[in-house]
């Protein structure tokens, strides 16, 4: 498809700029325990009360490697058509922090478990491929926290050592609207994996963002690199605000220096936390602890074996079936909605209507209530019987409209609503007939124009009839008789 839309410049009293994107996400692995201990990863649970001696760095200490975080990571590889490297290693990066009881972390530089790969995203009417440059597993610190007491600041292990996959993108992206493109759509096929819950706001998956600007055409401009971004809109706006204020430094003489920045959402602007570092100041060197990973045909057959069907995939199958390109779209979007809708097709309702019902009613009706499609008061199955009765005529859409309203309430089942409240659509043509007949003696004002060439006054008589029936009369029925009444 092509791009209908101009490329993203920021306009500069120089001319126009270009933004060079690149994004490094951390995902957290969803797994039965951190990286290299059984320590189990809850959220919320109480600060160090989930803390193994390997995570607290207790002498003797030796590591274990995790087999489900290695095989989620490979199969989240496998999800974006990447390299799956065989021989992976793992390094030790030197720092100290206080949330870092070890002194260094173990990661992977040289000899990551994934290489490259791509991930496809439209951007409004564009499509474009986003190369990934490699997805690396490596363990999480924990965490300061300065809000405890008034001249201290407490360290929560809990999370050290908790699986990360360090997905690296390549500079690929353009524009702000790109990279939110590009991190809803890995969130979707990290869920859909379910190597992570793509929980942002519990910090389960979060976004080092790196920008540059340059003239369109030049060579790339110094990055820098926002740190731990935890929304979608925050990246957005962090890169905004960054590439805005990089034009202003460069127009004004000034120089970008390679640093890490923080985002403040608060404000939607970023601040210089510390000067860039390189891999030689961290020192990386093998892991002495830990051997090498080497993974066997039978893994990864079983890895690739358990990968469900990925959006894109399903996008294409319901689109294959009449569903609209973008009913598809909203279905797919979201992991949960997907399987609903599943398993409404499989309890029988038919494609087109049953994407129509399902964003139009259902999704309005539970924005209304409040909720998400997992808690919805509907089951697929009874979705299924109502899109079913309205079908075979048993119920007209407004009708639907009322039985729906009573399942929303009750939890009941159509057709047991329809029995117990007489909601059923009747084709009866004496019944109807009769009907009929009392609308036009009762309108025969109307009846004389109408005859006298106001055709357009069908409607009203259609109305009239359905109201007085109502609105269980079969309109396709009524149509046709109130047709031959009129003459």
């Amino acid at each position: 498809m092509a791009d209908a839309t101009a490329p993203y410049r920021i306009k500069g009293a120089t001319g126009d700029w270009e933004v060079v994107i690149g994004l490094e996400v951390h995902a957290q692995v969803t797994s039965n325990a951190k990286l290299f201990s059984g320590a189990a990863t809850a959220f919320g649970a109480e600060p160090n009360s989930q803390v193994s001696l390997i995570d607290a760095a207790m002498p003797g200490m030796l590591p274990v490697p995790n087999r489900e975080c290695i095989r989620q990571a490979v199969r989240t590889g496998m999800a974006i058509d990447a390299e799956i490297n065989r021989w992976s290693r793992f390094d030790r990066k030197n720092y100290f922090y206080a949330d870092l009881p070890q002194g260094y972390q173990i990661s992977q530089l040289y000899h990551p478990l994934v290489g490259e790969g791509s991930i496809e995203i439209e951007d409004g009417e564009a499509v474009k491929t986003i190369g990934v440059e490699r997805i690396h597993v490596e363990q999480d610190a924990g965490k300061l926290m300065h809000d405890q007491h008034p001249t201290r600041s407490y360290v929560d292990l809990n999370r050290s050592g908790v699986a990360l996959m360090e997905i690296v993108s390549r500079p690929d992206m353009r524009s702000p609207s790109e990279a939110g493109a590009y991190l809803r759509k890995l969130r979707a096929i990290l869920r859909y994996v379910g190597s992570c819950d793509g929980n942002m706001e519990e910090g389960s998956m979060r976004a080092d963002v790196n920008v540059s600007v340059r003239k369109p055409g030049d060579e790339l401009g110094t990055r820098t690199e926002t740190k731990n971004v935890n929304s979608v809109r925050f990246v957005m706006a962090a890169i905004e605000h960054e590439a805005n204020r990089q034009v202003e430094l460069l127009e004004s003489g000034g120089t970008i220096v390679q640093e890490t920045r923080l985002f403040n959402a608060d404000t939607g602007t970023t601040r210089s936390m510390r000067s860039k570092e390189d891999a030689h100041d961290y020192r990386y060197f093998p892991d002495p602890d830990l051997l090498p990973l080497e993974l066997d045909d039978a893994f990864l057959e079983e890895c690739r074996a358990s990968l469900p069907e990925l959006p894109d995939a399903k996008r294409k199958r319901y689109e294959a079936a009449g569903v609209t390109p973008y009913n598809a779209g909203v279905l797919t979007a979201e992991v949960e909605t997907a399987r609903w809708f599943d398993a409404l097709l499989e309890a029988g309702a038919a494609p087109v209507a049953a994407s129509n019902w399902v964003t139009g009613e259902l999704f309005g009706a539970l924005n209304r209530v409040g909720k998400d499609i997992t808690d919805s008061p509907v089951t697929p199955g009874q979705a299924a019987e109502l899109l079913a009765l309205v079908a075979d005529g048993t119920l007209s859409g407004s009708l639907a409209k009322q039985v729906f309203e009573v399942m929303l309430e009750t939890g009941d089942a159509p057709g047991k609503i329809v029995e117990e409240r007489g909601l059923k659509q009747t084709s009866d043509t004496g019944a109807i007939e009769a009907v009929i007949a009392e609308v036009l003696a009762k309108n025969p004002a109307q009846l004389e124009q109408y005859r006298g060439g106001k055709v357009a006054l069908f409607g009203f008589f259609v109305g009239q009839t359905m109201k007085a029936m109502g609105g269980k009369a079969n309109p396709g029925v009524v149509n046709e008789l109130l047709k031959k009444a009129l003459g």
